[in-house]
């Protein structure tokens, strides 16, 4: 096998993924206790599905018995110019580096497909692939098959490719020769974790996601928090700053796939205020923006019109004040309380 290993490796290479490695279902033993001890803390906010689907998320192997070998993939989207001068500019509003381009979810799966049906071709043998979306511990896997490690801020590193990547993961029945894992080379840094806005991190190596702008912004249903309101600026869909401050990304290289090119820049907090449900799926149709819902990202972008200080924004609010969704609405009284 050490010779078809070699061809995937260079196949991978040749379809646009930026890294390989690969390990065993059964390689991430210790994910299980850090899994329980996660939840049992309450750092998942209300994301019930990492709960209700723990016993696969913990076990790998559990998830498909079959699979011999996991082949973990890395793609990178890094940006261009750096994602946090849009906090320079409080009337625009910030998308996470990795939603601005075409939805990572397609262009990864549709990789990741392409990639097992060579696979399948060369060997007899099943494949399933996951992309984020199925319970996978994608960053465990990963620092097991030797792609990197996960850093102080949870997040997967490389030597190689900086902390700007996506994962994919094919499960095959084929018994591959497998990769050393990679050990912490984070040190004693503690950038990533001084650069929280909303000190997520209660530990290093450790997040609670529901003080995370991230999980603020995407996952969190319903009001956020009044206090943390106040911290997330204009960021208005993810947060980068833990990425951006990691001093590995001195190492990144330029993401080869053309769809992870930017189509949204810092666009204007008043013209999305403006954004009814069709406006909205029809701007962000091919964007991984479209999964929150025109209501959630409205309440977001209200947020950071609050937190602008710009009182020309005022009206934007104002009218919203008695929007359908309440959220919304709360969104829009506390922001133009901030600018009146």
């Amino acid at each position: 096998m050490q010779a078809f290993t070699q061809s995937l490796r260079k196949t991978a290479l040749d379809f646009g993924f930026s890294a390989i490695g690969i390990t065993t279902p059964h390689a991430i033993p210790q994910a299980a206790a850090q899994l329980r001890a996660f939840l049992a803390a309450g750092h998942h906010g209300r994301m019930g599905w990492m709960e209700d689907r723990e016993s696969w998320r913990a076990n790998p192997a559990a998830l498909w018995p079959q699979a011999k070998s996991v082949i973990m993939l890395a793609e990178v989207y890094t940006p261009e110019t750096n994602p946090l001068e849009g906090l320079n500019h409080p009337s625009h509003g910030i998308i996470s580096a990795y939603a601005r381009g075409k939805d990572y979810h397609d262009l990864v799966k549709r990789r990741l497909k392409r990639l097992g049906r060579w696979l399948i071709d060369q060997q007899a043998c099943e494949i399933k692939v996951f992309v984020d979306t199925a319970p996978v511990m994608e960053k465990p896997l990963a620092q097991a098959a030797g792609l990197g490690w996960q850093g102080k801020h949870t997040n997967l590193l490389s030597r190689d490719l900086g902390n700007w990547f996506f994962l994919g993961a094919i499960f095959t029945t084929l018994d591959l020769p497998t990769d050393a894992p990679e050990p912490s080379h984070c040190g004693s840094c503690t950038a990533c974790l001084d650069a929280c806005p909303t000190k997520a991190f209660p530990a290093p190596y450790q997040l609670d996601a529901r003080r995370c702008i991230s999980y603020l912004t995407i996952e969190h249903k319903g009001p956020v928090d009044p206090d943390l309101r106040a911290l997330m600026g204009n960021r208005i869909y993810g947060c980068d700053d833990c990425l951006a401050a990691c001093p590995w990304n001195k190492f990144a290289v330029a993401a080869s796939e053309i769809g992870y090119q930017p189509k949204i820049g810092l666009p204007e907090l008043a013209d999305l205020a403006g954004l009814d449900d069709a406006a909205f799926r029809a701007r962000f149709a091919a964007s991984p923006i479209k999964r929150i819902g025109r209501d959630r990202f409205v309440r977001n972008v209200l947020y950071a019109i609050g937190n602008s200080r710009d009182p020309s924004l005022a009206p934007h609010a104002q009218r919203l004040t008695q929007d359908a969704d309440p959220t919304v609405a709360d969104a829009a009284q506390w922001a133009l309380a901030r600018l009146v």
